[in-house]
């Protein structure tokens, strides 16, 4: 292979920066709503946006490792060393483990808590888990903990991502990047 890297198919672009862009909405959303003083208005639309959207996070997280799985991504540049490539996989991976426990822990704590996701509800899905306090709890206090592994994940994905960019130019950035043709 070259030192440049082939580009990603467009439909993983796409669950990508989706993706990126609704974890990057609700990071601060899920911060400042749990803050005291911020208001119950503003409180209010911040646990309805990040329930929301956590859900959505949770298919598209799905359909990604589903297209993931189904189309490999492409293989890094040569020039890339190959503990930077372990660690650029582990990541990868983590991040997708940390997404799906986040969401997946926020279904749970919402519904088992016996709260609405009003856009659910409005389609007609019936709750996944029963209503049950001690489960609740307990997915609330993993979505708590896992906090502090995704925010990091998070942090060092979009710093790899800005170093390929700005400093090697290897074409590891420009290959998620949309608009470029898709992988050779």
């Amino acid at each position: 292979m070259s030192d440049r890297m082939r580009s990603y198919r467009g439909p993983a672009k796409a669950l990508h920066w989706i993706v990126a862009l609704l974890v990057v909405s609700t990071i601060p959303a899920g911060l400042v709503m749990v803050q005291d003083g911020i208001g119950r208005g503003l409180q209010d639309a911040l646990f309805i946006y990040h329930k929301h959207v956590g859900v959505l996070i949770l298919i598209l997280v799905l359909v990604r490792l589903a297209y993931r799985l189904a189309n490999p991504p492409p293989p890094l540049p040569d020039s890339v060393p190959p503990l930077q490539q372990r660690v650029a996989v582990a990541t990868h991976w983590l991040l997708y483990a940390a997404l799906l426990v986040m969401a997946l822990s926020g279904y749970v704590r919402v519904v088992a808590g016996d709260f609405p996701i009003e856009f659910l509800d409005r389609l007609g899905v019936p709750p996944l888990v029963p209503a049950n306090e001690a489960l609740a709890e307990t997915a609330k206090s993993i979505h708590a903990i896992t906090r502090f592994a995704l925010i990091p994940l998070v942090l060092m994905h979009i710093g790899a991502a800005l170093f390929h960019a700005v400093v090697l130019k290897d074409g590891v950035f420009a290959s998620m990047w949309p608009g470029r043709g898709a992988s050779s």
